[in-house]
């Protein structure tokens, strides 16, 4: 697909990165003293200690509300859903906290989860905290503090498909999670799954598009090679780097939707946001402006990196793609839906939903080239 309208460039070495915390955002304040009471009350002194009490918000997320809390110097995050309506499955934090509370002893990028709470008079929703990790996480330009390193987007790139390679040769029923999904006929379900909730705010203009991506993908579901924990919105900035050393990915985040199932879901869904140094001019995905001049690897040798790690064959990784363009242009059309019916205050996602063209035609190409 192409789309000759220019971007801004954006340099990947700026002297500016996104600030990482903010003010909490209007309409998106909890019960904060409510909050403060019960982790006092609950969690003992040596996660929260005894300080006074502050909050902030991480502004970059786009769906689940994420909050840095602390307790003098000692910092913790809170996780909840958006507000509003949500789709059916969507953004379970029970589900994370119950990945979190287990993980952290087996996968060393998995942070600890401390305590869930299902008590809507307190955060309005069930809400989760976890520990807050410390390190880089790189959205639109190489952050300062890894601007020294030789070749530092190529070798994170490949560093975050050895942290992903290594996830999911993790035992299920050894990390206590072997109980997590029904991994069974995953991607069909995951296709059919996609296709209801497209349906319950489907953009009329792009409905036939959509319905057509839908009947194709379906019709050629790949066989799992085998079972894993997935992560299910593996990305770049769903990760920390070590500043220090690019070869090493010290967090993963979002484990709202981690279950077990076909790992070359989490390939595609990486791929889906990738850029790559062989896209012609005016080819563009919808990852981040600026991702595309960090040098990072490219598509393919992320694919062929991750097939000599973990062992599998990375030959349909196009279709996994695929499914990840059209799952994530239900994704953007949710959000957008959100915003339209009042759930959501983000300003951003006035306009999030303006990538469907891109993702509706990216996966097209990449089923048309499975075709041929």
């Amino acid at each position: 697909m192409t789309d000759e309208t220019e971007l801004p460039e954006v340099d990947p070495f700026a002297d500016e990165a996104p600030p990482e915390t903010a003010p909490v955002r209007p309409g998106e304040d909890l019960d904060w003293a409510g909050f403060e009471a019960q982790l006092r009350a609950e969690l003992p002194v040596d996660v929260i200690g005894d300080g006074a009490f502050t909050v902030e918000q991480f502004p970059n997320g786009s769906a689940n509300l994420t909050y840095l809390v602390a307790f003098g110097d000692r910092e913790l995050v809170l996780r909840r859903p958006p507000f509003g309506t949500l789709a059916p499955g969507a953004h379970d934090m029970h589900r994370e906290f119950t990945v979190l509370s287990q993980l952290w002893r087996h996968f060393d990028r998995a942070p600890r989860a401390y305590l869930f709470c299902h008590d809507h008079e307190v955060a309005g929703a069930d809400f989760f905290v976890m520990e807050r990790r410390r390190g880089e996480v790189v959205r639109t330009v190489i952050p300062p503090s890894m601007r020294h390193h030789d070749r530092v987007g190529h070798r994170m790139g490949l560093a975050l498909v050895d942290a992903m390679a290594e996830f999911h040769l993790l035992d299920p029923m050894a990390c206590g999670l072997g109980e997590l999904g029904r991994p069974d006929g995953f991607m069909a379900r995951q296709v059919r799954g996609w296709k209801k909730r497209w349906d319950l705010v489907a953009d009329p203009e792009w409905d036939g598009a959509m319905t057509e991506l839908h009947t194709r993908l379906d019709n050629s579901v790949p066989e799992a090679q085998r079972v894993s924990l997935i992560h299910n919105d593996l990305k770049l900035d769903n990760c920390m780097f070590d500043p220090e050393d690019p070869d090493r990915v010290i967090a993963f985040f979002d484990w709202d939707m981690t279950t077990l199932g076909d790992p070359l879901c989490d390939l595609g869904t990486l791929l889906n946001y990738w850029p790559d140094p062989d896209d012609r001019p005016g080819d563009r995905r919808t990852g981040k402006d600026g991702l595309g001049a960090m040098g990072l690897p490219g598509r393919a040798e992320m694919a062929e990196h991750y097939g000599t790690r973990t062992g599998l064959d990375v030959s349909q990784a196009a279709w996994y793609d695929a499914f990840a363009q059209w799952k994530t242009a239900v994704v953007v059309r949710q959000l957008h839906h959100r915003w339209l019916v009042g759930d959501s205050t983000d300003e951003r996602m006035a306009t999030v939903a303006d990538t469907l063209p891109i993702l509706v035609g990216a996966a097209d190409c990449l089923l048309r080239s499975i075709d041929r």
